[in-house]
């Protein structure tokens, strides 16, 4: 009776294995506020489901909670992969209401505003700790990227041994330097793009199937 049953537990893992084999992989978009994310995971999901993940924005902390687009397929040079694309807060270690003022809100929505936006970080950290299989780590190139955050994060992310490729956005943008970003983290590759115009967005998916596929 126990030779049966340690057989079942064998076929059981193995079967277990070969499903989650196939599960799609949770990929966090990550970076700082206003970097460009959720344009970024708009563009990946309107290219190949259709739909977009979340509404964009210029003010700050537009993403208050990760968003998630599941079983978007993305195919390049032989490669597929499915990964569901979670889109998460920016994460910042300070978020004061009153940079809200400057875009016409009251002190009320900007203090709820605040609030909700620091519980995303909390949250972001979660799904970076926890949920995530790999990340795509998104960069303004027109600003300087050696931060505490950044430079948090991106250990965070080698710590957990996570595959990580990293994005320098909005080359579209005079001031853009995609080279501070690559002397700033010279351990990753650093792919240029403009996720707005949609600008080398071939050479990201090529890299997408390559990183996580």
């Amino acid at each position: 009776m126990g030779l049966l049953t340690n057989l079942k537990d064998s076929i059981s893992r193995v079967t277990d294995g070969l499903f989650a084999a196939d599960e799609p992989k949770r990929i966090g978009i990550y970076g700082p506020p206003n970097a460009g994310k959720t344009t970024l995971a708009n563009r990946i999901a309107r290219d190949w489901t259709g739909d977009a993940v979340g509404p964009e924005s210029h003010i700050p902390h537009e993403t208050r909670r990760a968003r998630r687009k599941e079983n978007v397929e993305i195919e390049r040079n032989g490669r597929k992969v499915t990964i569901d694309i979670v889109d998460t807060p920016g994460v910042t270690t300070k978020v004061d209401y009153k940079e809200f003022l400057d875009h016409d809100m009251d002190k009320d929505d900007a203090v709820r505003r605040s609030r909700e936006a620091t519980e995303g970080v909390a949250e972001a950290m979660h799904w970076l700790r926890e949920d995530v299989d790999g990340v795509i780590y998104v960069l303004d190139s027109t600003t300087d990227p050696f931060t505490q955050v950044n430079t948090m994060l991106i250990g965070i992310i080698e710590s957990q041994d996570l595959p990580a490729l990293i994005l320098a956005n909005k080359t579209d943008l005079s001031g853009s330097d995609v080279q501070q970003i690559a002397n700033a983290f010279p351990q990753h590759e650093t792919i240029p793009l403009s996720a707005l115009e949609g600008e080398n967005m071939d050479e990201v998916y090529t890299k997408i199937a390559e990183y996580f596929g």
